[in-house]
C-alpha cells in the first residue's frame, strides 16, 4: 500500500512544481511554530501523555485479543 501511495505522489509531482512543494513545506513549518507559540507547553505535555495512554489502551486490547485466541490454537 505504501508503494501505491508513493506512486500517486510521484504522479502529482508531474503537475506540481518543486518550488510550490517547498513553499508548502515552509508554510507547514511556520504554522507549526505559530501554534507552538500560542499553545501552552503544559497542554502539549498533557496531549502527549494522553496519546501514550491511548496507545497503551490499544496495546492492552490487542494483547487481550491474542490471549483469547491462543487457547484456541492449542486445541
Amino acid at each position: 500500500m505504501a508503494e501505491k501511495n508513493q506512486t500517486k505522489r510521484e504522479h502529482f509531482r508531474e503537475f506540481i512544481p518543486e518550488e510550490a512543494v517547498e513553499h508548502a513545506k515552509t508554510a507547514r513549518e511556520e504554522l507549526r511554530k505559530s501554534l507552538e507559540a500560542i499553545i501552552p507547553p503544559e497542554f502539549l505535555a498533557h496531549r502527549r501523555k494522553a496519546r501514550i495512554e491511548m496507545l497503551l489502551a490499544a496495546r492492552e486490547i490487542i494483547n487481550r485479543s491474542i490471549e483469547k485466541l491462543e487457547p484456541q490454537e492449542k486445541d
